[in-house]
């Protein structure tokens, strides 16, 4: 039987990447809120935010080590499945890699340590100063690597010569035209991401009513965080969109699902789209909504799939429904900011059952919306791989069979599949331990990031020593 090797290589990649991206997406925005959690105790000396930062530590320690398993792979797979674009584009793509490591790796590792297992050993300021560093270490980690995704989108500042990259501008290949957006987008994700899932967290310790005065000060702040985030969340979205309407118009048409250049093009709800007859089937749509948020004018006219080549066309059925399941949990987010802010009033928002019970559902909604965001933005550039330069094709390895991507695919699958159930059922033993006071001794050497969360990972009789205990 012959196999794909590029189908398979693609899948291969996409499954790592979604798979590895739920963890970065969340330490990014736990980083940031645990730098909050310690200042604040620095500032106030509150027992209830000592508790609150020693416990989402632990939560921050596990998700940090599961991130490293899984994201271990993903260079390796440059040199095993795409080779020919690790060559063709390694001027450009090796040193941000590099600039990665000097500048964010080295930085979040250095103060990773302090932060995890330094409390009884620095000062609070000084372990708050750990804890910004490591937080400004993902922020910058992001930077590199949101920078290179975006630059094989919208590829820019360079030259190509004798089939390789050369850099001619480095602020311009840095700073592409879509990589501002990118990169606000996928920050302002990992705040959405975090602050879901403390308050989904939080809300489920209030319906249990598990140190009710720590967790009501979480559900608040991050309730607050989200009023804000999730709107702005929209309207970052919204420039995106238009930003890739100028460069990438075939993704917003596969997004849009436009077949024909027409003018004032409906915002569709819901369809069925039919790449092969290039068609809609069983369209509901708002009229002239999708030229008025794209062009800014409801006349205004967007370009149609038929402009370009059908081996050119990207896949438009998992583009379009992708968009509308990462837009439709944004709208919900908004929904229950909103709602959180509603319910202020007589303190409703520590109460109300049902908003409670509907945050803690609400705390997986941020990792979906991310892949789905995910794949609108790898499957609506296809077929290329560097954005009208290099296409998928072109950059496989050429010496790579069907046969071989699709051994080590089902390799990963069963690799992955074990560091995700041992990682959850592991990171569910420390939610249900939940917070305790005088936790345990930090003073211990610990060997590896996921130490510090202190809990056993077969002994379900485990006990925190009590706060005598520390001496």
């Amino acid at each position: 039987m012959e196999l794909d090797p590029v189908f398979l290589s693609r899948l291969q990649f996409a499954f790592v990447v979604t798979f590895h991206a739920i963890f970065p997406v969340f330490t990014i925005g736990l980083a940031s809120y645990l730098a909050l959690l310690y200042g604040l105790l620095v500032k106030t000396g509150n027992p209830a935010w000592e508790r609150l930062a020693e416990f989402w530590t632990k939560v921050f320690a596990v998700v940090f080590g599961m991130g490293v398993v899984s994201g271990i792979v993903m260079a390796f797979q440059f040199g095993t499945n795409w080779s020919n674009f690790s060559q063709a584009a390694s001027n450009f793509i090796g040193p941000l890699l590099s600039y990665e490591v000097v500048t964010a790796f080295f930085l979040e590792a250095g103060f990773l340590g302090v932060l995890l297992f330094g409390r009884e050993r620095v000062s609070p300021k000084v372990h708050l100063f750990a804890a910004i560093m490591v937080a400004l270490g993902t922020l910058i980690s992001s930077f590199w690597i949101l920078s290179a995704n975006s630059w094989m989108q919208t590829p820019a500042g360079f030259e190509m010569r004798e089939g390789m990259v050369h850099v001619t501008s480095w602020v311009e290949a840095i700073f592409n035209p879509s990589f501002p957006y990118r990169f606000a987008h996928m920050v302002m994700a990992s705040f959405l991401t975090g602050g879901f899932v403390v308050c989904g967290v939080s809300a489920w310790y209030l319906l249990r009513g598990h140190d009710v005065e720590a967790n009501r000060k979480a559900l608040s702040m991050s309730l607050w965080l989200l009023l804000f985030a999730a709107p702005a969340q929209a309207v970052i979205g919204d420039m995106h969109g238009t930003n890739t309407l100028e460069y990438q118009p075939s993704k917003i048409a596969a997004i849009e699902g436009i077949w024909e250049t027409e003018s004032s093009v409906p915002l569709l709800l819901f369809a069925v789209p039919d790449q092969a007859n290039q068609t809609n089937d069983f369209a509901v749509g708002i009229p002239k909504l999708a030229s008025l948020i794209l062009t800014r004018d409801p006349n205004g006219e967007l370009p149609g799939l038929n402009e370009i080549p059908r081996d050119q066309q990207p896949p438009v059925w998992i583009t379009f429904y992708s968009f509308r399941i990462m837009v439709g949990l944004g709208v919900l987010m908004i929904a229950f900011a909103v709602a959180g802010l509603l319910l202020r009033r007589g303190g409703r928002i520590y109460h109300n059952r049902f908003f409670l019970q509907g945050l803690r559902l609400m705390a997986i909604s941020p990792f979906i919306a991310v892949s789905a965001g995910w794949f609108v933005t790898e499957t609506g550039r296809a077929p290329w791989l560097i954005y009208g330069v290099m296409t998928q094709a072109e950059a496989v390895t050429p010496s790579l069979t069907g046969w071989m991507a699709l051994t080590t695919l089902i390799g990963y699958i069963l690799v992955y599949a074990v560091v995700f159930i041992a990682g959850l059922y592991y990171l569910g033993r420390v939610i249900r331990q939940g917070m305790v006071e005088g936790d345990v001794d930090d003073v211990t050497r610990a060997m590896r990031p996921m130490s510090a969360s202190h809990v056993p990972f077969d002994d379900g009789q485990y006990q925190a020593p009590n706060a005598a205990s520390r001496s």
